[in-house]
């Protein structure tokens, strides 16, 4: 659990960005300041790098908290810790801008309907469009999930339900995630990730 001076200077600086205007932020010093995250997250926020998310399309809002999340220590990655401790309000703003201004990545084929059809009852059982939308697309902080890389659905599924992942509504998806089976994360995962 956090403690609470985290826990204030977290909910600060999502305060300051809630309430900063969000620009396009399509100048050349916010493209040179998103090629960091090309490295893991790919050329154009679409991630070729497993259990890497996409960040193409991803909402600006959702984008800006999770990088708060990060710098804050609320969310822990050894990869991003570095990065984010660098970053400024104004950085945050402009890359949570940047990457939502680019096309979403659009899920491949599905290779197996069957399993799709499995993760859609999944996905309707807990109501998983009552917070992303029906279409999945999320909508303010909440993420888009649709088109989403598949074993990086599985591995977040897998950190909600243990506990490992935390920052943001990670209580909301530890209640989703934790009564889920192997069976139907894979099988949600697999849905979501070809839509």
């Amino acid at each position: 659990m956090l403690n609470t001076s985290v826990s204030r200077a977290v909910l600060g600086l999502v305060l300051a960005l809630a309430i900063a205007p969000t620009r396009a932020a399509d100048n050349a010093a916010v493209k040179e300041k998103a090629e960091v995250c090309s490295g893991c997250h790919g050329e154009n926020g679409i991630s070729q790098t497993e259990n890497i998310p996409s960040l193409a399309g991803q909402l600006d809002q959702y984008i800006q908290w999770q990088l708060v999340f990060f710098r804050a220590g609320a969310r822990k990655n050894e990869q991003m810790q570095p990065i984010v401790e660098q970053l400024t309000n104004e950085d945050i703003r402009d890359l949570g801008g940047y990457f939502a201004s680019l096309t979403p990545f659009k899920g491949p084929k599905d290779d197996n309907p069957e399993l799709s059809e499995k993760g859609k009852q999944a996905a309707a059982g807990r109501r998983c469009a009552s917070c992303h939308t029906d279409t999945f697309a999320g909508t303010k902080a909440v993420a888009r999930i649709a088109g989403q890389r598949e074993e990086y659905l599985v591995k977040a599924l897998h950190d909600y339900k243990s506990g490992a992942r935390s920052g943001g509504a990670q209580a909301a998806m530890a209640d989703v995630a934790y009564p889920l089976s192997d069976e139907e994360i894979t099988a949600l995962a697999h849905y979501l990730a070809h839509l």
